[in-house]
């Protein structure tokens, strides 16, 4: 379910699918009915499990500080259809979409299309329209067979693996690798983070197969830290005085990947790269639903697996040391619930289970009962009217689990702790 997206659906007349169906073929049916607007288009492709928007909002930011327009597809939303699709990281405006929508009833996509794949053809011919510098794809799910992978891009990153959607990619990382390395292309450079072993091997006999130049974050390109800033070094570069706003030490390598990216799309493109525009561009990085800061003492964060789990548990104890931690946690079942509540309880005091909004969603009964924290409750309120209450105690309060409970509930935190 993607919010306000039925309502363009049922405006224009057109029906799909709000099922889950890998695979390409019905895409490049529908872009041959709309005329290929995926062509030409300056492409930077990212795959992964962890990593993606967070890396994407670097890149972006950098493009942006060297003067160019940028055009981003993320998934899943923050609020609701219109941020997926970004130009010159401003949502899409309702008239925009209406275009687009309206194009794509006129070329007959009616009942052709799940409900993602028809948003990435809107995601396209945004782009198209728009005329972008540089185009940041993030796919959906997978890679190889997901339904941005019709992209030929000048570089791809895959930021993470690690085990998810194992019903559609497979239980091991050596299945997910294979998936995710399916947006390697021909001769055009992919840039990996620190991935396990198991999946290290399958992108590099991907990108033998490819002839693709593999670049290995730890191998090839760094991140050195200088008192209170960051160097980034490579095998033929090297950048410095380096501060992100974005907490976390998991960032570094996020950050060292999109600037990886953004050298090689530079390069490709005949875009000068200037250390100033690198430092304006890491600084001003931010991503909603990562670490945010709502109000003083409030945060959320789409922790929704164990890896993502694990590096929300470390930004606490780096952020805030010996502080008491309360968690509101709602999650979607066939997510890792017990994997990312044994990380959790690591660090939090206290924990509130809440629903979400979604069919997918595990009830917060079921949540509660697979805690193993001391102190913890099932809570159907107004949560604003709960987190007061909390607020006027000691501690930090964290909403995390699932992208979707952040969805349904940021725009009202960030109206009521302004």
């Amino acid at each position: 379910m993607i919010p306000k997206l039925d309502e363009y659906k049922k405006r224009w007349h057109i029906t799909s699918d709000p099922a889950i169906k890998p695979g390409l073929d019905a895409m490049h049916i529908a872009l041959d009915l709309v005329g290929n607007p995926q062509n030409n288009l300056p492409v930077i492709h990212l795959a992964g499990t962890n990593g993606k928007g967070s890396t994407s909002s670097f890149i972006q930011h950098i493009a942006k500080a060297h003067g160019l327009k940028t055009a981003t597809f993320m998934s899943p939303c923050i609020e609701d259809v219109h941020d997926q699709i970004q130009l010159n990281e401003k949502p899409i405006e309702p008239q925009e979409m209406d275009a687009i929508f309206k194009i794509m009833s006129d070329a007959g996509l009616d009942s052709k299309l799940t409900d993602f794949e028809l948003l990435t053809v809107a995601a396209f011919l945004a782009f198209n329209r728009f005329s972008p510098d540089i185009a940041i794809i993030e796919c959906g799910m997978g890679g190889r067979f997901d339904c941005t992978n019709v992209v030929t891009p000048i570089v791809s990153v895959v930021p993470s693996i690690s085990l998810e959607h194992t019903n559609f990619l497979g239980d091991t990382l050596a299945k997910i690798a294979y998936h995710k390395a399916g947006i390697i292309k021909r001769e055009r450079p992919i840039v990996i983070g620190d991935l396990p072993n198991e999946a290290l091997k399958v992108f590099k006999e991907e990108a033998v197969k490819q002839q693709a130049p593999l670049y290995m974050y730890g191998k090839d390109f760094t991140i050195e830290v200088e008192g209170v800033y960051e160097k980034y070094v490579s095998n033929y570069q090297m950048f410095t005085h380096l501060q992100r706003s974005m907490p976390g030490i998991h960032q570094r390598s996020n950050m060292a990947l999109a600037i990886t990216a953004f050298t090689l799309f530079a390069n490709r493109q005949g875009i000068q790269i200037e250390n100033e525009c690198l430092q304006n561009g890491v600084h001003t990085a931010h991503l909603a639903g990562r670490f945010e800061k709502i109000a003083p003492n409030l945060y959320i964060d789409g922790a929704h697996n164990p890896a993502s789990a694990k590096a929300l548990v470390e930004t606490i104890k780096v952020e805030f040391p010996g502080q008491k931690i309360h968690f509101i946690i709602g999650m979607l079942k066939d997510k890792d619930v017990t994997g990312v509540l044994r990380l959790l309880e690591e660090v939090g005091t206290s924990f509130t289970f809440v629903e979400v909004d979604n069919e997918r969603a595990m009830s917060a009964q079921n949540i509660y009962d697979l805690s193993h924290s001391s102190e913890k409750r099932i809570y159907k309120g107004d949560l604003v009217q709960m987190i007061n209450q909390k607020l006027d105690g000691s501690g930090i309060c964290v909403m995390t689990g699932s992208l979707y409970l952040l969805a349904h509930w940021r725009k009202t935190l960030l109206t009521r702790f302004k």
